[in-house]
């Protein structure tokens, strides 16, 4: 068994049975489930608009390398630098050789799951950089000391008491204070650092080509403030972001807030287009955009090539009866859930992390839930096949399935063993993985073949 493997069955038995966690996970989830049912509510012809966005996704995808070009040329002359990085390490060298030119000894940062994927703010720390989350979900998780749990809700899992109390351990405020107190507590921490940062950090919801711009979707208003008083921008984004035309954001940036967190449209949509030019008067100097590729080509690979049509709306772990029930810090990586298991074996390798694509009951919630109706429960079973195809599966796991299918395909062989022995013999081989938690499984005398022909008599 490999050490993620390992790992991840134990978190998933702890967090399956801890009644409080998946009390918090649940009541969360269902405020959520109710306000997607309301944003649904703005659109005449939803599946239209589905049908819509997953077209043009599929023609961004499949002419992907001619959108690239397109975005750097019209964002170079729009007076931005573009960085391409093929993996996390050119990425944080490209990072910290900005920080260094910059001579930045702070630098704030909205939320961007990218950043998570490449471990920036450890890597800014062992530079003596400080990175300091500004979305409140994140600046909750980094007091904290843990990963977001979340790909849109990174304390999904905390209640309001959880947060009261790590605010009075790591800020030393009062205790037990009510939610509206520690918000501003958390402003006036923030305040201070966008005031006195070198550089400022953002991810991207979206690329667009035909202007050569970076949009960022948010609801608190501090990616704004992370790009306004820094004199240096640096937007970190993955290749499949990208669309081809500005006139595609009034359908996609409405599908991502209902989708999301149930909005007709998130709060704050700005469109970034390079530094601020000589009439404006706030916002950075210098804007520079990382485009990250660290894995996302091996998803081009037509067995998974939908799962880059993926906006990150997080709507897929909200319906998966596995997030349900194990929440997100179980898988280990950066992006959980069905869309996380799909991608991580491609983005990490399928040897390291093959076992999150049979995390899954196939049930076909998150293929339904998608905004863009990505196919996500078929790739799962993609990735089984293909960890099987390529030598990745055991060797008992192999004539395990052998017998098991050659006993299914034969009447004759399944009659043959009686109700006494299946019980014996399915409660032995399944003692640890289906007994530890359940009550023994017990099989009739007689088949239901066999009863058949007895009545039929």
């Amino acid at each position: 068994m490999s050490d993620n493997l390992g790992t991840f069955l134990a978190k998933s038995r702890v967090k399956a049975g801890d009644l409080e966690h998946k009390r918090k996970l649940s009541f969360n989830i269902e405020k959520y489930a109710a306000t997607v049912v309301q944003g649904k509510k703005q659109y005449a012809d939803l599946d239209l608009a589905r049908k819509r966005a997953k077209n043009i996704k599929w023609k961004t995808i499949e002419n992907l390398d001619k959108y690239l070009e397109q975005f750097e040329t019209n964002f170079t002359k729009n007076g931005g630098k573009v960085i391409w990085a093929e993996n996390a390490d050119e990425a944080l060298a490209a990072i910290k050789e900005i920080c260094e030119a910059k001579n930045a000894k702070q630098v704030v940062k909205s939320k961007s799951m990218v950043t998570e994927e490449i471990h920036l703010n450890d890597f800014l720390a062992e530079y003596g950089i400080e990175s300091v989350e500004t979305d409140l979900g994140e600046y909750i998780q980094q007091l904290d000391g843990e990963a977001p749990y979340h790909i849109v809700t990174p304390a999904m899992h905390k209640s309001k008491e959880d947060v009261a109390k790590l605010f009075h351990e790591k800020l030393g405020v009062e205790p037990n204070l009510p939610p509206s107190e520690l918000t501003q507590i958390a402003r006036v921490k923030l305040r201070e650092k966008y005031i006195t940062s070198e550089i400022g950090i953002t991810g991207g919801n979206f690329l667009i080509a035909d202007t050569g711009s970076v949009c960022v979707s948010e609801n608190e208003g501090n990616a704004r403030l992370t790009t306004a008083f820094p004199k240096t921008h640096i937007a970190i984004v993955g290749i499949e972001k990208m669309l081809p035309s500005i006139n595609d954001l009034p359908l996609f940036w409405p599908l991502l807030a209902t989708y999301g967190t149930g909005q007709k449209v998130t709060v704050y949509n700005t469109i970034f287009s390079g530094a601020k030019r000589k009439d404006e008067t706030d916002g950075p100097e210098e804007m520079y955009v990382i485009l990250l590729d660290n894995g996302r080509t091996n998803l081009l690979r037509k067995e998974v090539r939908e799962s880059m049509y993926c906006i990150r709306c997080g709507s897929c772990l909200n319906v998966c009866p596995v997030y349900k029930n194990i929440g997100g810090h179980a898988y280990g990586t950066t992006y959980s859930g069905p869309i996380g298991s799909v991608i991580t074996p491609h983005l990490k390798g399928m040897n390291d992390f093959k076992h999150l694509s049979n995390a899954s009951s196939l049930c076909g919630n998150c293929t339904e839930a998608c905004p863009v109706k990505i196919n996500i429960h078929e790739m799962l079973l993609e990735n089984r096949h293909i960890a099987v195809h390529d030598g990745m599966g055991k060797f008992s796991e192999g004539i395990s399935w052998k017998l098991w299918k050659r006993g299914m395909l034969s009447r004759g062989l399944m009659n043959s063993v009686g109700g006494g022995t299946k019980t014996k013999v399915v409660n032995s081989l399944f003692k640890e993985s289906w007994g530890a938690h359940r009550g023994t499984l017990n099989f009739p005398k007689k088949s239901f073949n066999e009863l058949w022909k007895e009545r039929s008599k």
